[in-house]
């Protein structure tokens, strides 16, 4: 083979190991069942989910990975996910954040907007709408 075909062939290796290399992203709601159902959908759509039970779990993963997206709920048991979002901002991380909630008003949209937030969803918005915008988030 010829040093040009291997520099191509190179080329498209690293091409496709890179267009190929999982999105992360984390998801953060105190309801298991949440948890479950939408770490399932993530998977089925090629994302690899880690899901946490609390802001505080999340915070206390030292072996997480880089993330490429952040899903928090809105309401959780101890610190909130816009609560979590301002420690985030506050340490310099960039991460896109989407919230998602069961209880929207007008009041926990402005909280969220004022945080940095990427996108707002009520629980009961569709999934592929969450899934498009984890996608134009990331660029993939």
């Amino acid at each position: 083979m010829d040093e040009k075909a291997g520099d191509a062939q190179s080329a498209a290796l690293a091409f496709s190991m890179t267009s190929t290399s999982p999105i992360y992203v984390a998801v953060v709601d105190d309801d298991q069942s949440v948890c479950r159902s939408f770490a399932r959908f993530l998977r089925a759509a090629g994302i690899q989910p880690i899901t946490y039970d609390s802001a505080e779990a999340f915070l206390a993963d030292t072996k997480r990975p880089h993330f490429d997206c952040l899903v928090f709920d809105v309401q959780l048991g101890g610190m909130s996910g816009i609560e979590l979002g301002k420690v985030l901002a506050a340490a310099g991380n960039r991460t896109p954040v989407i919230y998602i909630t069961a209880h929207d008003d007008a009041e926990t949209r402005a909280d969220a907007e004022a945080v940095g937030s990427a996108a707002y969803f009520r629980k009961t918005d569709s999934g592929a709408d969450v899934l498009e915008t984890i996608r134009r988030l990331t660029g993939r």
